[in-house]
Protein backbone atom coordinates (compact mmCIF):
# COMPACT_ATOMS: atom_id res chain seq x y z
CA UNK A 1 0.00 0.00 0.00
CA UNK A 2 1.36 3.61 -0.90
CA UNK A 3 2.17 6.33 1.21
CA UNK A 4 -0.77 8.09 -0.52
CA UNK A 5 -3.08 5.15 0.09
CA UNK A 6 -2.13 5.10 3.90
CA UNK A 7 -2.55 8.78 4.19
CA UNK A 8 -6.18 8.70 2.56
CA UNK A 9 -7.45 5.54 4.59
CA UNK A 10 -6.34 8.25 7.83
CA UNK A 11 -8.21 10.87 6.53
CA UNK A 12 -11.10 8.47 6.20
CA UNK A 13 -11.09 7.55 9.40
CA UNK A 14 -10.80 10.83 11.23
CA UNK A 15 -13.41 12.01 9.11
CA UNK A 16 -15.60 9.09 10.57
CA UNK A 17 -14.46 10.00 14.17
CA UNK A 18 -15.37 13.35 14.23
CA UNK A 19 -18.68 12.64 12.73
CA UNK A 20 -19.13 9.38 15.03
CA UNK A 21 -19.14 12.27 17.94
CA UNK A 22 -21.21 14.58 17.14
CA UNK A 23 -23.49 11.19 16.34
CA UNK A 24 -22.60 9.97 19.92
CA UNK A 25 -23.90 13.22 21.02
CA UNK A 26 -27.45 12.32 21.21
CA UNK A 27 -27.01 9.54 23.49
CA UNK A 28 -25.82 12.28 26.09
CA UNK A 29 -29.00 14.90 24.83
CA UNK A 30 -31.11 11.50 25.49
CA UNK A 31 -29.62 10.58 28.99
CA UNK A 32 -29.94 14.31 29.77
CA UNK A 33 -33.71 14.49 28.82
CA UNK A 34 -34.41 11.21 30.51
CA UNK A 35 -32.00 11.85 33.53
CA UNK A 36 -34.04 15.49 34.48
CA UNK A 37 -37.26 14.18 33.03
CA UNK A 38 -39.48 14.96 36.22
CA UNK A 39 -37.79 18.07 36.80
CA UNK A 40 -40.90 20.13 35.58
CA UNK A 41 -40.67 24.07 35.08
CA UNK A 42 -43.52 25.34 37.26
CA UNK A 43 -44.02 29.24 37.79
CA UNK A 44 -41.95 30.83 41.13
CA UNK A 45 -44.40 33.10 43.24
CA UNK A 46 -47.59 34.67 41.82
CA UNK A 47 -47.51 38.04 39.27
CA UNK A 48 -49.02 41.09 41.05
CA UNK A 49 -51.10 42.07 38.32
CA UNK A 50 -51.37 40.49 34.64
CA UNK A 51 -48.74 42.96 32.34
CA UNK A 52 -49.00 44.50 29.46
CA UNK A 53 -48.46 42.45 26.53
CA UNK A 54 -46.94 43.26 22.64
CA UNK A 55 -47.58 40.35 20.18
CA UNK A 56 -45.33 41.22 17.07
CA UNK A 57 -46.35 39.03 13.59
CA UNK A 58 -43.54 39.97 11.22
CA UNK A 59 -44.13 38.83 7.88
CA UNK A 60 -42.67 39.09 4.55
CA UNK A 61 -44.95 37.86 1.23
CA UNK A 62 -46.99 36.04 3.29
CA UNK A 63 -50.47 35.92 1.19
CA UNK A 64 -51.35 32.42 1.95
CA UNK A 65 -51.22 32.80 5.60
CA UNK A 66 -51.19 36.39 6.93
CA UNK A 67 -54.90 35.92 7.20
CA UNK A 68 -54.81 32.96 8.98
CA UNK A 69 -52.16 34.16 11.76
CA UNK A 70 -53.89 37.33 12.73
CA UNK A 71 -56.98 36.06 13.31
CA UNK A 72 -55.99 33.53 15.15
CA UNK A 73 -53.68 35.82 17.55
CA UNK A 74 -56.58 38.31 17.58
CA UNK A 75 -58.32 34.84 19.42
CA UNK A 76 -55.49 34.83 22.04
CA UNK A 77 -57.52 35.00 25.20
CA UNK A 78 -55.83 37.91 27.50
CA UNK A 79 -57.66 40.93 28.70
CA UNK A 80 -58.29 43.53 25.60
CA UNK A 81 -56.98 46.58 27.35
CA UNK A 82 -53.60 44.60 28.17
CA UNK A 83 -52.99 43.13 24.62
CA UNK A 84 -51.34 44.75 21.77
CA UNK A 85 -50.85 43.13 18.41
CA UNK A 86 -48.22 44.24 15.84
CA UNK A 87 -48.17 43.15 12.27
CA UNK A 88 -45.00 43.97 11.06
CA UNK A 89 -45.19 43.56 7.36
CA UNK A 90 -42.35 43.58 4.70
CA UNK A 91 -44.48 42.64 2.21
CA UNK A 92 -44.31 43.77 -1.78
CA UNK A 93 -46.99 41.57 -3.24
CA UNK A 94 -50.57 41.04 -2.31
CA UNK A 95 -49.64 40.13 0.85
CA UNK A 96 -49.60 44.34 2.24
CA UNK A 97 -53.72 44.15 1.03
CA UNK A 98 -54.69 40.99 2.83
CA UNK A 99 -52.88 41.72 6.08
CA UNK A 100 -54.47 45.91 6.33
CA UNK A 101 -57.96 44.21 5.43
CA UNK A 102 -57.62 41.93 8.58
CA UNK A 103 -56.04 44.57 10.37
CA UNK A 104 -59.07 46.80 9.64
CA UNK A 105 -61.38 43.89 10.57
CA UNK A 106 -59.86 42.93 13.64
CA UNK A 107 -59.95 46.69 15.26
CA UNK A 108 -63.19 47.14 13.75
CA UNK A 109 -63.96 44.28 16.05
CA UNK A 110 -62.47 45.91 19.43
CA UNK A 111 -58.63 44.69 19.39
CA UNK A 112 -55.50 46.78 19.48
CA UNK A 113 -53.90 45.64 16.47
CA UNK A 114 -51.86 48.18 14.54
CA UNK A 115 -50.75 47.34 11.08
CA UNK A 116 -46.94 48.94 10.41
CA UNK A 117 -45.29 48.64 6.98
CA UNK A 118 -41.73 49.53 5.94
CA UNK A 119 -40.54 50.50 2.42
CA UNK A 120 -37.40 48.72 3.14
CA UNK A 121 -36.46 45.59 4.60
CA UNK A 122 -32.88 47.00 6.31
CA UNK A 123 -32.13 44.09 8.98
CA UNK A 124 -34.86 41.78 7.69
CA UNK A 125 -36.57 40.04 10.35
CA UNK A 126 -34.11 41.49 13.18
CA UNK A 127 -35.03 45.10 11.63
CA UNK A 128 -38.82 44.58 11.63
CA UNK A 129 -38.76 43.48 15.64
CA UNK A 130 -36.56 46.03 15.88
CA UNK A 131 -38.53 48.38 14.25
CA UNK A 132 -41.92 47.61 16.25
CA UNK A 133 -40.37 47.79 19.49
CA UNK A 134 -39.63 51.43 19.23
CA UNK A 135 -43.50 51.84 19.28
CA UNK A 136 -44.79 48.72 21.25
CA UNK A 137 -46.07 49.44 24.41
CA UNK A 138 -45.84 45.77 26.51
CA UNK A 139 -43.48 45.08 29.38
CA UNK A 140 -43.33 41.49 27.53
CA UNK A 141 -42.92 40.79 23.70
CA UNK A 142 -44.40 37.32 22.15
CA UNK A 143 -43.08 36.77 18.47
CA UNK A 144 -45.46 34.73 15.88
CA UNK A 145 -44.63 33.98 12.48
CA UNK A 146 -46.53 33.34 9.65
CA UNK A 147 -46.87 30.09 9.63
CA UNK A 148 -48.27 29.43 13.17
CA UNK A 149 -51.47 29.12 14.36
CA UNK A 150 -51.03 29.71 17.95
CA UNK A 151 -53.16 28.65 20.46
CA UNK A 152 -55.74 30.41 22.52
CA UNK A 153 -54.55 29.92 25.99
CA UNK A 154 -50.61 30.64 25.00
CA UNK A 155 -50.84 33.75 27.49
CA UNK A 156 -52.29 32.21 29.94
CA UNK A 157 -49.79 29.41 30.32
CA UNK A 158 -46.71 31.47 29.79
CA UNK A 159 -46.81 34.61 31.27
CA UNK A 160 -47.00 33.15 34.60
CA UNK A 161 -43.11 32.46 34.69
CA UNK A 162 -42.42 36.27 34.61
CA UNK A 163 -43.03 36.07 38.02
CA UNK A 164 -39.56 34.96 38.44
CA UNK A 165 -38.05 38.72 38.36
CA UNK A 166 -34.45 36.38 36.76
CA UNK A 167 -36.75 34.85 33.90
CA UNK A 168 -35.98 36.17 30.31
CA UNK A 169 -37.69 34.61 27.83
CA UNK A 170 -40.14 31.23 27.60
CA UNK A 171 -40.21 29.35 24.76
CA UNK A 172 -43.33 27.08 23.79
CA UNK A 173 -42.97 23.45 21.22
CA UNK A 174 -43.82 24.02 17.78
CA UNK A 175 -46.50 21.58 16.54
CA UNK A 176 -47.53 20.58 13.08
CA UNK A 177 -50.43 21.60 10.97
CA UNK A 178 -49.55 19.80 8.22
CA UNK A 179 -47.42 16.48 9.23
CA UNK A 180 -49.38 13.97 6.97
CA UNK A 181 -49.30 16.09 3.99
CA UNK A 182 -46.40 13.74 2.46
CA UNK A 183 -43.57 12.02 3.65
CA UNK A 184 -41.03 14.82 3.37
CA UNK A 185 -43.41 17.13 5.81
CA UNK A 186 -43.49 13.67 8.21
CA UNK A 187 -39.57 13.52 8.32
CA UNK A 188 -39.59 17.37 9.28
CA UNK A 189 -42.23 16.57 11.84
CA UNK A 190 -39.76 13.92 13.03
CA UNK A 191 -36.95 16.37 13.39
CA UNK A 192 -38.23 18.96 14.90
CA UNK A 193 -39.92 16.88 17.82
CA UNK A 194 -36.54 15.96 18.26
CA UNK A 195 -35.28 18.85 18.47
CA UNK A 196 -37.78 20.35 20.67
CA UNK A 197 -38.71 17.28 23.17
CA UNK A 198 -35.49 15.97 23.74
CA UNK A 199 -33.16 18.85 23.00
CA UNK A 200 -34.71 21.52 24.40
CA UNK A 201 -35.70 20.18 27.48
CA UNK A 202 -32.52 17.94 28.09
CA UNK A 203 -30.84 21.35 27.74
CA UNK A 204 -33.34 23.64 30.18
CA UNK A 205 -33.54 21.01 32.36
CA UNK A 206 -29.79 20.46 33.11
CA UNK A 207 -28.80 23.97 33.22
CA UNK A 208 -27.31 24.69 30.01
CA UNK A 209 -28.21 27.46 27.35
CA UNK A 210 -30.74 26.58 24.92
CA UNK A 211 -32.47 29.05 22.48
CA UNK A 212 -35.14 31.00 21.30
CA UNK A 213 -36.77 29.11 18.50
CA UNK A 214 -37.59 32.82 16.68
CA UNK A 215 -41.08 32.29 17.31
CA UNK A 216 -43.85 30.70 19.81
CA UNK A 217 -41.84 32.52 22.66
CA UNK A 218 -42.36 35.50 24.63
CA UNK A 219 -39.97 37.77 25.98
CA UNK A 220 -39.15 39.96 28.81
CA UNK A 221 -38.45 43.30 27.36
CA UNK A 222 -36.20 44.49 29.99
CA UNK A 223 -34.07 40.71 28.47
CA UNK A 224 -33.69 42.26 25.31
CA UNK A 225 -32.47 45.53 25.82
CA UNK A 226 -29.73 44.67 28.65
CA UNK A 227 -28.38 41.51 25.87
CA UNK A 228 -27.86 44.54 23.13
CA UNK A 229 -31.52 44.35 21.10
CA UNK A 230 -32.51 42.40 18.01
CA UNK A 231 -29.02 42.71 16.12
CA UNK A 232 -28.43 41.26 12.15
CA UNK A 233 -24.79 40.29 11.36
CA UNK A 234 -26.49 36.55 11.60
CA UNK A 235 -28.94 34.88 9.60
CA UNK A 236 -30.44 33.00 12.71
CA UNK A 237 -31.12 36.60 15.14
CA UNK A 238 -32.98 34.21 17.39
CA UNK A 239 -30.16 31.83 18.46
CA UNK A 240 -27.48 34.84 18.46
CA UNK A 241 -29.73 37.04 21.02
CA UNK A 242 -30.70 33.92 23.02
CA UNK A 243 -26.82 33.04 24.00
CA UNK A 244 -26.15 37.13 24.44
CA UNK A 245 -29.15 36.80 26.95
CA UNK A 246 -28.15 33.74 28.91
CA UNK A 247 -24.61 35.56 28.77
CA UNK A 248 -26.20 37.99 31.01
CA UNK A 249 -27.55 36.15 33.38
CA UNK A 250 -30.87 35.62 32.08
CA UNK A 251 -32.85 32.19 32.75
CA UNK A 252 -35.04 30.74 29.92
CA UNK A 253 -37.76 28.26 30.57
CA UNK A 254 -39.20 25.39 27.96
CA UNK A 255 -42.27 24.50 27.98
CA UNK A 256 -42.65 20.91 25.93
CA UNK A 257 -46.44 20.76 26.82
CA UNK A 258 -47.70 24.14 25.61
CA UNK A 259 -47.73 23.61 21.77
CA UNK A 260 -48.27 26.44 18.82
CA UNK A 261 -49.27 24.67 15.78
CA UNK A 262 -46.97 25.74 12.37
CA UNK A 263 -46.98 24.60 8.48
CA UNK A 264 -43.17 22.76 7.87
CA UNK A 265 -42.42 23.42 4.03
CA UNK A 266 -44.01 21.16 1.13
CA UNK A 267 -41.87 22.05 -1.14
CA UNK A 268 -38.20 20.87 -1.14
CA UNK A 269 -36.74 24.03 -2.16
CA UNK A 270 -38.40 25.76 -0.03
CA UNK A 271 -36.82 23.42 3.32
CA UNK A 272 -33.58 23.03 1.94
CA UNK A 273 -33.33 26.99 1.89
CA UNK A 274 -34.93 27.20 5.58
CA UNK A 275 -31.62 24.50 6.70
CA UNK A 276 -29.58 26.74 4.55
CA UNK A 277 -30.48 29.31 6.37
CA UNK A 278 -30.48 27.76 9.72
CA UNK A 279 -26.93 26.00 9.30
CA UNK A 280 -25.37 29.08 8.05
CA UNK A 281 -26.44 31.53 11.54
CA UNK A 282 -25.37 28.56 13.50
CA UNK A 283 -22.34 28.80 12.07
CA UNK A 284 -22.12 32.35 12.00
CA UNK A 285 -23.46 32.81 16.15
CA UNK A 286 -20.85 29.91 16.80
CA UNK A 287 -17.76 33.02 15.45
CA UNK A 288 -19.49 35.76 17.01
CA UNK A 289 -19.98 34.50 20.44
CA UNK A 290 -17.96 30.84 20.58
CA UNK A 291 -15.13 32.35 21.93
CA UNK A 292 -16.73 34.53 24.92
CA UNK A 293 -18.64 31.35 25.87
CA UNK A 294 -15.43 29.53 26.33
CA UNK A 295 -13.35 32.24 27.93
CA UNK A 296 -16.32 32.75 30.44
CA UNK A 297 -16.48 31.36 33.73
CA UNK A 298 -19.59 29.41 32.91
CA UNK A 299 -19.50 25.93 34.06
CA UNK A 300 -17.92 23.46 31.60
CA UNK A 301 -20.71 21.61 30.93
CA UNK A 302 -22.59 24.51 30.23
CA UNK A 303 -19.52 25.21 27.61
CA UNK A 304 -19.18 21.65 26.64
CA UNK A 305 -22.80 21.90 25.17
CA UNK A 306 -22.81 25.40 23.87
CA UNK A 307 -20.25 23.75 21.39
CA UNK A 308 -21.70 21.26 20.29
CA UNK A 309 -25.14 22.70 20.03
CA UNK A 310 -23.23 25.83 17.92
CA UNK A 311 -21.02 23.72 15.97
CA UNK A 312 -23.06 20.95 14.75
CA UNK A 313 -23.89 22.25 11.47
CA UNK A 314 -20.22 21.77 10.48
CA UNK A 315 -20.43 18.00 10.72
CA UNK A 316 -22.02 18.19 7.10
CA UNK A 317 -18.33 19.79 5.93
CA UNK A 318 -17.24 16.32 7.17
CA UNK A 319 -20.56 14.35 5.55
CA UNK A 320 -19.97 15.63 2.19
CA UNK A 321 -16.14 15.00 2.88
CA UNK A 322 -16.68 11.12 3.66
CA UNK A 323 -19.30 10.73 1.13
CA UNK A 324 -16.26 11.20 -1.30
CA UNK A 325 -14.02 8.68 0.52
CA UNK A 326 -16.27 6.34 1.58
CA UNK A 327 -16.79 4.57 -1.99
CA UNK A 328 -12.77 5.21 -2.79
CA UNK A 329 -11.75 3.50 0.90
CA UNK A 330 -13.81 0.49 0.05
CA UNK A 331 -12.21 -0.15 -3.26
CA UNK A 332 -8.25 0.29 -1.92
CA UNK A 333 -8.77 -1.49 0.23
CA UNK A 334 -10.80 -4.62 -1.26
CA UNK A 335 -7.98 -4.49 -3.95
CA UNK A 336 -5.18 -4.89 -1.26
CA UNK A 337 -6.74 -7.91 0.17
CA UNK A 338 -7.67 -5.98 3.34
CA UNK A 339 -11.19 -6.92 2.95
CA UNK A 340 -11.44 -7.49 6.72
CA UNK A 341 -11.04 -3.88 8.07
CA UNK A 342 -14.44 -3.07 6.10
CA UNK A 343 -15.07 -4.35 9.51
CA UNK A 344 -13.66 -1.67 11.02
CA UNK A 345 -16.50 1.12 9.52
CA UNK A 346 -19.31 -0.73 11.96
CA UNK A 347 -18.50 0.51 14.92
CA UNK A 348 -18.54 4.27 13.63
CA UNK A 349 -21.86 3.51 10.89
CA UNK A 350 -23.54 2.12 13.70
CA UNK A 351 -22.83 4.97 16.24
CA UNK A 352 -24.00 7.47 13.78
CA UNK A 353 -27.12 5.35 12.87
CA UNK A 354 -27.98 3.84 15.71
CA UNK A 355 -27.88 7.16 17.62
CA UNK A 356 -30.36 8.06 15.27
CA UNK A 357 -32.86 5.48 15.47
CA UNK A 358 -32.83 5.78 19.35
CA UNK A 359 -33.10 9.48 19.12
CA UNK A 360 -36.28 9.67 16.96
CA UNK A 361 -37.96 6.78 18.38
CA UNK A 362 -37.41 7.84 21.92
CA UNK A 363 -38.95 11.20 20.77
CA UNK A 364 -42.07 9.52 19.77
CA UNK A 365 -42.90 7.52 22.43
CA UNK A 366 -42.48 10.85 24.87
CA UNK A 367 -45.00 12.30 22.59
CA UNK A 368 -47.13 9.34 22.82
CA UNK A 369 -47.46 8.90 19.34
CA UNK A 370 -47.71 5.71 17.11
CA UNK A 371 -43.49 5.17 17.35
CA UNK A 372 -43.75 1.88 16.02
CA UNK A 373 -45.60 3.23 13.10
CA UNK A 374 -42.99 5.68 12.48
CA UNK A 375 -40.17 3.07 12.22
CA UNK A 376 -40.83 3.41 8.83
CA UNK A 377 -39.93 6.71 8.40
CA UNK A 378 -36.64 6.19 10.07
CA UNK A 379 -34.20 5.20 6.89
CA UNK A 380 -35.62 7.58 4.93
CA UNK A 381 -35.06 9.67 7.63
CA UNK A 382 -31.50 9.24 8.06
CA UNK A 383 -31.30 9.34 3.56
CA UNK A 384 -32.72 13.09 3.78
CA UNK A 385 -30.22 13.99 6.68
CA UNK A 386 -27.45 12.51 4.39
CA UNK A 387 -29.28 13.86 0.83
CA UNK A 388 -28.53 17.29 2.60
CA UNK A 389 -25.76 17.39 3.30
CA UNK A 390 -24.44 19.43 0.27
CA UNK A 391 -26.87 22.47 0.74
CA UNK A 392 -25.81 22.58 4.43
CA UNK A 393 -22.52 22.17 3.81
CA UNK A 394 -22.12 25.15 1.19
CA UNK A 395 -24.25 27.33 4.10
CA UNK A 396 -21.51 26.23 6.61
CA UNK A 397 -18.83 26.80 3.94
CA UNK A 398 -20.41 30.44 3.17
CA UNK A 399 -20.50 31.17 7.37
CA UNK A 400 -16.80 30.65 7.99
CA UNK A 401 -15.56 32.72 4.64
CA UNK A 402 -18.14 35.48 5.71
CA UNK A 403 -19.84 35.49 2.37
CA UNK A 404 -22.98 37.73 3.24
CA UNK A 405 -26.20 36.80 1.95
CA UNK A 406 -29.82 37.92 2.30
CA UNK A 407 -32.54 36.49 4.76
CA UNK A 408 -34.12 33.98 2.58
CA UNK A 409 -37.93 33.22 4.11
CA UNK A 410 -39.47 30.04 3.80
CA UNK A 411 -42.38 30.03 1.87
CA UNK A 412 -45.86 29.14 3.18
CA UNK A 413 -48.49 27.79 0.97
CA UNK A 414 -51.12 27.41 4.26
CA UNK A 415 -51.33 23.80 3.81
CA UNK A 416 -53.13 21.97 6.92
CA UNK A 417 -52.96 18.53 7.18
CA UNK A 418 -52.96 16.52 3.80
CA UNK A 419 -53.94 19.93 1.83
CA UNK A 420 -52.21 22.47 0.21
CA UNK A 421 -53.58 25.84 -1.37
CA UNK A 422 -53.32 25.74 -5.44
CA UNK A 423 -52.14 27.65 -7.46
CA UNK A 424 -49.19 28.00 -5.71
CA UNK A 425 -47.25 31.85 -7.16
CA UNK A 426 -44.07 30.93 -8.37
CA UNK A 427 -42.39 33.47 -5.89
CA UNK A 428 -44.06 31.22 -2.82
CA UNK A 429 -41.93 28.15 -4.32
CA UNK A 430 -38.46 27.76 -3.19
CA UNK A 431 -36.03 29.03 -5.60
CA UNK A 432 -34.05 26.48 -7.90
CA UNK A 433 -30.31 26.33 -7.57
CA UNK A 434 -27.39 24.52 -8.99
CA UNK A 435 -26.95 22.50 -6.10
CA UNK A 436 -29.13 19.76 -7.38
CA UNK A 437 -26.71 18.50 -9.73
CA UNK A 438 -23.71 18.33 -7.23
CA UNK A 439 -26.66 16.11 -5.31
CA UNK A 440 -27.67 14.17 -8.28
CA UNK A 441 -24.20 13.39 -9.29
CA UNK A 442 -23.36 12.20 -5.16
CA UNK A 443 -26.10 9.87 -6.35
CA UNK A 444 -24.70 8.52 -9.26
CA UNK A 445 -21.71 8.44 -7.57
CA UNK A 446 -23.05 5.75 -4.73
CA UNK A 447 -24.84 4.13 -7.52
CA UNK A 448 -21.98 3.05 -8.93
CA UNK A 449 -20.36 2.17 -6.27
CA UNK A 450 -23.62 0.13 -4.63
CA UNK A 451 -22.95 -1.84 -8.15
CA UNK A 452 -19.24 -2.43 -7.62
CA UNK A 453 -19.99 -3.64 -3.69
CA UNK A 454 -22.87 -6.04 -4.68
CA UNK A 455 -20.57 -7.17 -8.28
CA UNK A 456 -17.15 -8.37 -5.65
CA UNK A 457 -19.90 -9.02 -3.07
CA UNK A 458 -18.73 -6.62 -0.49
CA UNK A 459 -22.18 -6.94 1.59
CA UNK A 460 -21.18 -5.19 4.20
CA UNK A 461 -20.83 -2.00 2.83
CA UNK A 462 -24.28 -2.43 0.82
CA UNK A 463 -26.84 -0.99 3.43
CA UNK A 464 -24.90 2.56 4.12
CA UNK A 465 -24.19 2.78 0.43
CA UNK A 466 -28.27 2.71 -0.11
CA UNK A 467 -28.61 5.41 2.33
CA UNK A 468 -26.34 7.78 0.57
CA UNK A 469 -27.79 6.87 -2.78
CA UNK A 470 -30.98 7.25 -1.88
CA UNK A 471 -30.56 10.26 -0.01
CA UNK A 472 -28.47 12.07 -2.87
CA UNK A 473 -31.01 11.16 -5.81
CA UNK A 474 -34.40 11.90 -3.37
CA UNK A 475 -32.89 15.15 -2.65
CA UNK A 476 -31.51 15.74 -5.88
CA UNK A 477 -34.53 15.29 -8.02
CA UNK A 478 -37.18 16.32 -5.43
CA UNK A 479 -35.11 20.08 -5.78
CA UNK A 480 -35.41 19.84 -9.87
CA UNK A 481 -39.04 18.79 -9.75
CA UNK A 482 -40.68 20.56 -6.82
CA UNK A 483 -44.00 21.96 -7.32
CA UNK A 484 -45.55 18.86 -8.88
CA UNK A 485 -49.12 18.70 -6.98
CA UNK A 486 -51.72 17.21 -8.80
CA UNK A 487 -55.39 18.92 -8.31
CA UNK A 488 -57.68 16.43 -6.67
CA UNK A 489 -60.29 18.81 -5.31
CA UNK A 490 -61.29 22.20 -6.34
CA UNK A 491 -63.15 23.78 -3.03
CA UNK A 492 -62.83 27.14 -3.16
CA UNK A 493 -61.36 29.40 -0.56
CA UNK A 494 -60.54 33.15 0.05
CA UNK A 495 -57.54 33.57 -1.52
CA UNK A 496 -56.79 29.42 -3.23
CA UNK A 497 -58.31 26.55 -3.84
CA UNK A 498 -57.34 23.05 -1.74
CA UNK A 499 -56.17 19.68 -3.10
CA UNK A 500 -54.12 16.97 -1.73
CA UNK A 501 -50.58 16.56 -2.48
CA UNK A 502 -49.50 13.56 -4.61
CA UNK A 503 -47.03 11.00 -3.63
Amino acid sequence: MTTAEIVFLGVYFAVLTVLAIYGSHRYRMAYLYYRHKYKLPTPKGTLKALPRITIQLPMYNEMYVAERLIDSVCGIEYPPELLEIQVLDDSTDETCAIAKACVDRNRALGHDVVYIHRDDRSGFKAGALEYGLKTAKGEFVAVFDADFVPEKDFLKRTVPFFADEGVGMVQVRWGHLNRDFSVLTQAQSIFLDGHFVIEHTARHRSGCFFNFNGTAGIWRRTCIEDAGGWQHDTLTEDLDLSYRAQLKGWNFIFLPEVISPAEVPVDMNAFKSQQHRWAKGSIQTAKKLLPRILRSDLPWAVKREAFFHLTNNGAYLLMVLLSVLMPISMVVRFHHGLYQTLFLDLPFAITATASVCFFYVATQRELGLSWWQRLKYLPFLMSLGIGLAVNNAKAVVEALINYQSGFTRTPKTGAEGKAARVPIKRAYRGSKTWLPLIELAFGLYFTGALWYAIDEEIFTSVPFLVLFQVGFLYVGVASLFQGRIRARATTPSSTAQITSASA
